[in-house]
């Protein structure tokens, strides 16, 4: 069992392989500045993850988390995600949970940036502010 085959509900949630379908398979963009006057034969790339359904390379291995404990039996959406975070995996956790229906709760840094509270919170996360 994968992931794509996977559905905690039926109805009224994004399904989930529209956005693990997006996972990974990044494209890579050549850095032909960063080359000027080596070997042609050099070749460098920057492997674009903000591709990504939550912007960053995050989304992987948060994926891969959800996937696993779901195929375990450990998440379903009657159990919540709990994590801290600081920064992008959350963003992850959140979107991930929320195409699937789990509750996601994060404890996060009270001075945190406005943008990223606003974006989890927008994603439907329940924060739990802690002292920095």
């Amino acid at each position: 069992m994968t992931l794509l085959d996977f559905r905690l509900t039926e109805s009224n949630t994004i399904p989930l392989d529209s956005l693990a379908f997006h996972v990974g398979d990044t494209p890579l963009l050549p850095l032909r500045r960063v080359t000027l006057g080596l070997s042609p034969r050099v070749k460098v790339f920057a492997k674009a993850e903000w591709f990504n359904p939550g912007g960053s390379v995050k989304d992987r291995p948060a994926l891969n988390i959800i996937q696993t404990a779901i195929i375990n039996g450990d998440l379903n959406n009657h159990k919540r995600l709990l994590d801290s975070t600081s920064g992008n995996m959350g963003i992850s956790y959140a979107t991930f949970g929320a195409a699937l229906g789990i509750p996601v709760t994060l404890a996060l840094p009270a001075n945190a940036s406005p943008e990223r509270i606003s974006i989890l919170k927008a994603l439907g996360a329940e924060l739990v502010l802690t002292d920095p």
